[in-house]
C-alpha cells in the first residue's frame, strides 16, 4: 500500500497534464484505442525526460522505497488509462 501511495504521489505533477491530454483527445478523436495509444506514447516520452534531465535523481527514493523504474511508470500508466477511458465514458455519454 506504501509503494501505491508513494507512485500516486509521483503522479500528482502530471495530474493537471493529463486532463488536458484527456481534453484534447476527447475534442479531436474520442476513441479508447486512440486515446489508449496517445497515453502510452506520453508515458514513453515522460520516462525518457526523466531518464535524460537531472529529475532522473527523484528516481532514487522510489527506488528505496522497492519500486522500479519499470514498474512506477507501468503502474502511472495504468491509473492514467482508468482515468481517460471513464473520462471519454463519460465524455461520449453527453456528446
Amino acid at each position: 500500500m506504501q509503494q501505491l501511495l508513494s507512485i500516486l504521489a509521483f503522479y500528482r505533477p502530471f495530474v493537471i497534464w493529463s486532463f488536458v491530454v484527456n481534453i484534447a483527445i476527447a475534442i479531436v478523436y474520442p476513441f479508447i484505442v486512440y486515446a489508449i495509444l496517445t497515453k502510452l506514447l506520453l508515458t514513453i516520452f515522460v520516462w525518457y525526460m526523466i531518464n535524460e534531465t537531472n529529475a532522473k535523481r527523484k528516481l532514487i527514493f522510489y527506488k528505496n522505497l522497492g519500486v522500479s523504474t519499470f514498474k512506477l511508470f507501468s503502474v502511472l500508466f495504468l491509473v492514467d488509462i482508468v482515468i481517460t477511458i471513464t473520462f471519454i465514458i463519460v465524455i461520449k455519454e453527453f456528446i
